[in-house]
């Protein structure tokens, strides 16, 4: 393959190239995102799926994409053996396509790469490229800001091949902008989301989550059953300083309400945390959907069989902050409260230690693993029937005649 550099300048172009990162088992919920909001050329890759749009569509991945962590748009791919041809390669592109003199610039890389051993050393090689570049060509340079820069930039290497990219979205996605407060640890909003949308549960009966801590699954919930897009509580993305940004057709996409849908059910968040209790309040009033979301403060010892048909969406304790032989007995004590107290429902667990599942005393129905940032976790689908499974197999099959 002869080593070429191919710039991609949107101006010239109604159609492009994106990327979408997300967390590693999310990656098919994306896709499935992507589709329905009308991108094309879905492809599924590692911790990414990559599409194709217009403007219009970049703007709509960033405001409605409920798994995606951020929204890449390469400007340039090219091969590079070392750092002193990345920064050849970079100097190369016309800049001024992308960004003013006068604006901030900021460069994050990311490096799987046996001849690039020191990301830092890349991205402060491409930040030389574009700093040069301008000095050269208009004799002025424009800053450097690692925080809240104008413009963000992503070079991705994976051994010499190299993808420069625009990050359009600027601070991760998963930073909703309903959040007031949080407990320790809280699960991240972009997992919480993708864990919802994998149990197929869309509004149609109540939900669920009886340690819901400051709220996440609950609040993430309630927006996927009226279909409001998790950007509108966000102050900006990075697009909205590109050179290139159009405040009209954004504007279009931020105030149209009409994929909103009413819900008829309820869901119900508990923690024994009064605490954690009071930070899930102050989250759901800010997200404002307090008219779909019930928190009360009850230990799951006292979960009793809902009056109404239920999913139940949790992430408990995993061990981190409480003794082994208590973690144990609390995951004997979900698997007796899901047996006696949820027969006729479904619960999804997520969690990542063996003998935690081994204590819930159930057969799971579906296991699929997911990272909870560096953990290694599982998420487990469990039927809670009456009697024997062999029995409940036998019912299910029948139904399906």
């Amino acid at each position: 393959m002869t080593d070429k550099l191919s710039t991609l300048n949107s101006q010239l172009s109604t159609s492009f190239e994106m990327i979408a990162k997300t967390f590693q088992g999310l990656e098919e919920v994306l896709a499935t995102e992507l589709t329905n909001l009308g991108a094309n050329d879905v492809q599924i890759g590692r911790r990414m799926v990559s599409f194709s749009g217009d403007k219009a569509m970049m703007y709509k991945a960033n405001f409605c994409l409920r798994t995606a962590i951020r929204i890449l748009k390469p400007i340039s791919n090219f091969t590079a053996k070392n750092a002193d041809e990345v920064y050849e390669k970079v100097k190369a592109i016309k800049w001024e396509d992308f960004l003013d003199v006068d604006k901030t610039i900021a460069v994050d890389a990311v490096v799987f790469s046996d001849e690039f051993r020191h990301s830092k050393f890349v991205s402060y090689k491409v930040k030389d490229a574009i700093v040069d570049y301008f000095r050269e060509k208009f004799g002025k340079r424009p800053s450097v800001r690692l925080s809240n820069p104008d413009i963000a930039l992503n070079i991705h290497i994976a051994h010499t091949t190299c993808t420069l990219s625009l990050d359009s979205s600027g601070e991760s996605l998963h930073r909703r902008g309903y959040r007031q407060e949080a407990v320790e640890a809280p699960l991240n909003e972009v997992l919480a989301a993708g864990m919802i949308l994998m149990s197929g549960w869309k509004g149609d009966c109540d939900l669920i989550d009886p340690m819901c801590g400051s709220g996440t699954i609950p609040i993430e919930a309630a927006l996927i059953a009226r279909n409001i897009a998790p950007g509108v509580f966000r102050k900006e993305f990075a697009f909205e300083k590109w050179v290139d940004f159009d405040q009209d057709l954004f504007d279009d996409i931020y105030n149209d309400d009409t994929k909103e849908r009413p819900f008829n059910h309820k869901i119900y968040g508990y923690d024994n945390n009064p605490a954690a209790n009071t930070i899930a309040m102050h989250n759901v009033k800010a997200a404002g959907v307090s008219k779909d979301i019930v928190l009360k403060v009850q230990p799951f010892q006292q979960f009793e069989q809902p009056k109404e048909k239920s999913i139940m969406i949790t992430n408990p304790p995993y061990g981190e902050r409480i003794s082994s032989r208590d973690l144990l007995g609390l995951y004997q004590m979900i698997g007796e409260r899901l047996k006696h107290g949820f027969t006729g429902n479904t619960a999804w667990i997520l969690s990542y230690r063996e003998e935690c599942f081994d204590q819930i005393g159930l057969k799971p129905t579906k296991k699929i693993p997911l990272f909870n940032g560096s953990l290694e976790c599982e998420y487990r689908q469990y039927d809670i029937f009456q009697g024997k499974h062999k029995e409940f197999k036998k019912e299910v099959k029948e139904r399906r005649r």
